[in-house]
């Protein structure tokens, strides 16, 4: 697997086309990112890419300008294919506005939405389709959506997408694809069991990696908590009032982000939520709620911790641990993005040890402890909050 690590000031010289440098200048796109710099000229020239970079870099238009470039100069299709809704509507809207100045027309097929409006829409021919998993095969299924044009496909959130969950949708999808194709794989972590996997289905893929796999953002502060599960709500609620900004708290599961946003809102705040048993309209809702600053607080599970793009998150609350280590670089980096900064927290109950390790040995660095607020110390006991070897504790400011 090649690397390459060109440099480019803006986005002349990275071997885009006029009329879509016409278009980025239009939209206000004047500076490339790091992983737009080095992923754009070797995708323009069609060539399989596997993109690793923190998120909040631009991996969007990373993929998505080389594949608007190459669809405006064949006759050929794209694909797009990620984890959740919220995402794959977002990365449409983008790739509309894209190809948009160029004649291009998109099309976006996820789950929770009906099956008549997205059917007529693939009868428009569309250029570029982005969709989920389920959705693309239900389509698939019905032969209401053909894939044998689509020399393009690219797989966003690459490491979730190809996990033991994913994985057999993946495939199908994929087999029904043209030999003859340009595969795209964009991530923030990619451990090397799902490398394996990728490559199984590239061409000598080049490998552009901005930061090492599970590096976080930059600009972002963390700590840790050890708390027992009682104090957790309370916990939240004390750094809710030192926080004032906006505020994203991430739920291990969907009945734990109704209980915890039921509680932010007895508690007087303005809170929405973001889970699997809300209806498409309800989470569109909440997501364009929150964008908005209708609710200062989203509790969510990990639906949105993979590229859900919310400017101006002051902080990132994981009440509960990811059921990954990897889920962790990903819920932090919804704050602190576009170089600015942003704080997380993190809440572990006493057993979890082993869990805290886990996400300190893919981040590669210790996470700071810090003591519970003092009324919080006085009501718990000792042995929840006080000796824990290897954990290196800080006073809270």
């Amino acid at each position: 697997m090649q690397q390459t690590s060109p440099r480019s000031p803006n986005f002349y010289g990275l071997r885009i086309a006029p009329a879509l440098l016409e278009v980025l200048h239009r939209l206000r796109f004047t500076t490339p990112t790091p992983i737009q710099i080095q992923a754009i000229p070797i995708a323009i020239e069609g060539k399989d890419i596997v993109g690793i970079a923190q998120t909040g870099t631009g991996k969007t238009l990373a993929f998505g300008i080389p594949m608007l470039q190459r669809l405006s100069q064949a006759k050929t299709r794209g694909l797009v294919v990620l984890p959740t809704r919220e995402l794959a509507l977002q990365v449409e809207e983008s790739l509309r506005k894209l190809g948009k100045g160029l004649g291009l027309r998109t099309a976006v097929l996820i789950g929770g939405a009906a099956m008549g409006p997205q059917i007529r829409e693939l009868r428009q021919n569309p250029h570029v389709i982005v969709g989920t998993p389920g959705r693309i095969l239900d389509h698939l299924n019905q032969r209401t959506l053909r894939l044998q044009d689509a020399r393009i496909v690219v797989l966003d959130e690459a490491d979730r997408m190809l996990d033991m969950g994913f994985l057999p949708q993946i495939q199908k999808i994929l087999n029904v694809l043209p030999r003859e194709r340009q595969t795209m794989l964009f991530s923030a972590t990619m451990p090397d069991e799902i490398m394996r996997i990728a490559s199984s289905y590239m061409r000598l893929p080049v490998r552009v990696e901005i930061a090492p796999t599970g590096t976080t953002v930059e600009n972002v502060t963390q700590e840790l908590f050890i708390v027992p599960r009682e104090q957790k709500t309370a916990l939240l609620l004390t750094l809710l009032q030192d926080h004032k900004g906006s505020a994203l708290v991430f739920s291990r599961t969907k009945h734990g982000a109704q209980k915890v946003a039921r509680l932010i809102r007895n508690s007087g705040l303005n809170a929405a939520e973001l889970h699997s048993n809300r209806t498409q309209g309800q989470r569109k809702e909440a997501l364009e709620g929150f964008r908005r600053g209708k609710y200062r607080v989203l509790v969510a599970t990990d639906i949105a911790s993979r590229g859900i793009d919310v400017a101006g998150i002051e902080l990132v609350v994981n009440y509960d641990l990811p059921a990954t280590s990897e889920d962790y670089v990903h819920r932090i980096g919804r704050t602190a993005r576009a170089g600015a900064t942003g704080h997380a927290a993190t809440f572990a109950m006493p057993q979890e040890r082993r869990e805290v390790r886990s996400i300190e040995r893919l981040i590669r660095k210790p996470l700071p402890v810090s003591e519970l607020p003092k009324l919080m110390r006085e009501s718990t006991p000792q042995t929840s909050v006080g000796t824990r070897p290897r954990f290196h504790q800080r006073r809270r400011r």
